[in-house]
């Protein structure tokens, strides 16, 4: 009996002893495997330069449905062989941009998926641009936010254009003093007071602190949305009734305040460049109904669209503000330079012909290209 019990012990003992030394081999083997593995990878990327990663422009495009100018935006981003950029758009919900509603790759399938329906002088215009700056912030070489609207067009190549705004750290934000009655609603204080109320162009540069403000941002919108309406208009009288004492009405018109009342809020006024890089021209004369005329940029038709106008446009290096008796002189780099990049309202035939006329820029040769990469 008790040798059958001490066979027992032994047998235990020797099968544990083979165990281990199983699981040693195991062990030493996938070490060598791994090492050999790691060698390999050491020696492939020793041939293998590593990709630099480069920071991005992230052209938020604003539209109604389709981009018209889409064609020349193509030659635009046909510029660029390093990786430079990415495209975002908000259209209409339900809107898909793909072979049969766009002429560009560049904008296939590049709608946000989470798109509201935009009013003009609404802060449905703000929430589409907060939208647009959260799918965009995911990424994270994205570095500055081009806002674009769906008229917009580019003066210089991508090149250029890239250069001009990584030149400086900070964003390009037109704002200045709103002076003027009937914009401020007194019923913003004390959440907003009037010495932070600022105005300018919605078409701004952000770089990525100011973009994760604004979509961040969760007291200056709300209070936007309660108290920044625009003034009733003629046109909408059949839609909306005219209230009964239209001089209480507070012209607010949200998409021409929100950032740069924002930024103002939140003390970052002196990291911007307080100027625009996109050129707006606006109707100053009066039509028989007043001031009518100037709730809009001239749009720049077929028989706009000469050599001459861009050159004029190009031309133009500083932007006078009237309210805070101030010039910005435009400079890049530390030198002087144009003050915008690109320009607005065109109409795409407009648009076109400039493909075709200017030949004093780059956009002669990569229309040629366009049409050939078409045609293939």
């Amino acid at each position: 009996m008790k040798r059958k019990v001490h066979s027992h012990k032994f047998l235990q003992k020797w099968t544990k002893l083979l165990f281990l030394l199983l699981l040693l081999v195991l062990c030493f083997g996938s070490v060598a495997l791994l090492e050999k593995h790691l060698s390999q990878i050491k020696n492939f990327a020793s041939f293998s330069p590593p990709a630099v990663l480069r920071p991005k422009l992230a052209f938020l495009f604003i539209a109604r449905n389709r981009l018209p100018l889409d064609i020349v935006w193509d030659a635009f981003f046909q510029g660029d062989d390093k990786n430079r950029f990415s495209i975002f758009v908000h259209s209409r919900p339900g809107f898909v941009f793909n072979n049969l509603t766009t002429r560009s790759s560049f904008f296939i399938d590049r709608q946000v998926n989470d798109s509201i329906q935009v009013d003009w002088g609404e802060a449905t215009m703000i929430l589409a641009e907060r939208i647009l700056l959260k799918h965009a912030l995911m990424d994270p070489f994205n570095a500055r936010f081009v806002f674009v609207s769906d008229s917009c067009i580019p003066l210089y190549n991508f090149t250029y254009t890239y250069d001009y705004i990584m030149s400086t750290p900070t964003s390009f934000v037109d704002s200045f003093a709103d002076t003027k009655e009937g914009r401020y609603n007194p019923k913003m204080h004390p959440f907003i007071p009037v010495q932070n109320w600022r105005k300018g162009s919605q078409w701004v540069v952000l770089n990525r602190k100011h973009a994760e403000t604004v979509v961040k941002d969760d007291l200056v919108f709300p209070i936007f949305q309660l108290h920044c309406k625009r003034k009733s208009l003629p046109e909408f009288w059949r839609d909306v009734p005219l209230p009964a004492d239209g001089s209480k009405e507070h012209n607010c018109i949200p998409d021409e305040h929100y950032v740069q009342t924002l930024l103002a809020q939140e003390g970052l006024e002196n990291e911007i460049t307080r100027r625009m890089v996109t050129q707006t021209s606006w109707d100053n004369s009066f039509s028989k109904e007043g001031e009518r005329r100037g709730w809009h940029p001239l749009t720049y038709k077929l028989t706009d669209a000469n050599p001459n106008l861009i050159k004029s446009i190009k031309a133009i290096d500083n932007i006078y503000y009237q309210t805070e008796y101030r010039r910005e002189w435009c400079t890049s780099k530390g030198k002087p330079s144009p003050c915008f990049l690109f320009a607005r309202k065109f109409t795409r035939p407009a648009a076109i012909r400039l493909l075709n006329t200017v030949n004093t820029d780059y956009f002669n040769l990569l229309f040629l290209l366009f049409c050939f990469n078409q045609n293939n």
